[in-house]
């Protein structure tokens, strides 16, 4: 059974997509991304905001803070004005965050 790398350079990092530290920066650099841009609603830029700081925070486990942005951006996934590309980001955020071990 072949085993794939699934590592890939994103701004200049090597991230390791089988080691949870590399997801969560990899997390943090897609939700500094969207807040800081100015075609998505400042209550979304907000909430991705508050999000990047929820996978900051290194007292709380790995799982526990993946969990708690996961639900964060879960709640803002359905707002109508945010715009398609945003959403899209949002998916793919989402779907980084459920790769990454709760327990």
């Amino acid at each position: 059974m072949r085993r794939f790398n699934m590592s890939y350079r994103f701004w200049g990092w090597e991230l390791n997509m089988a080691n949870p530290e590399d997801m969560i920066k990899q997390c943090i650099m897609m939700l500094h991304a969207m807040s800081e841009d100015s075609t998505i609603p400042r209550n979304i830029r907000r909430v991705a905001d508050e999000t990047m700081k929820v996978l900051q925070d290194e007292k709380k486990t790995i799982g526990l803070r993946a969990a708690s942005a996961l639900s964060m951006i879960d709640e803002v996934s359905n707002d109508s004005n945010m715009p398609i590309h945003a959403r899209t980001r949002i998916w793919e955020l989402a779907s980084t965050l459920e790769a990454i071990p709760f327990d």
